[in-house]
């Protein structure tokens, strides 16, 4: 028996469980860090967590704004405060007013 000979036959006990070791540690890398992996996991649940946010923060921007409308629908404003209130913010008057302002803290 030469020496090729049993470098094969140790080959062969050897080879095998290497292969077995290199596979399960190429499937365990890409499971902790592949494009889906536990780290991109996680990082898409910090995404949908920022989003989840975004859409409370609008969700409530969007009920203030509905608020708003609903008081400027004809039933739940009085029309004078309608308009004394576009008057004032939009900065038009008829050209027979006359148009007072007086400070906030105005001191008698």
């Amino acid at each position: 028996m030469g020496f090729f000979d049993e470098f094969r036959l140790r080959a062969r006990h050897v080879v095998g469980p290497a292969f077995g070791i290199c596979a399960v540690c190429y499937f365990a890398f890409h499971t902790v860090s592949g494009e889906r992996g536990l780290v991109a996991w996680r990082r898409l649940q910090a995404e949908v967590a920022a989003a989840q946010a975004e859409v409370a923060s609008i969700q409530s921007e969007r009920e203030v704004l509905e608020r708003r409308v609903h008081l400027l629908s004809p039933s739940g404003v009085d029309r004078d405060m309608l308009d004394e209130a576009s008057r004032r913010a939009l900065n038009f008057g008829q050209p027979d007013e006359a148009v007072i302002t007086l400070e906030a803290n105005h001191q008698k």
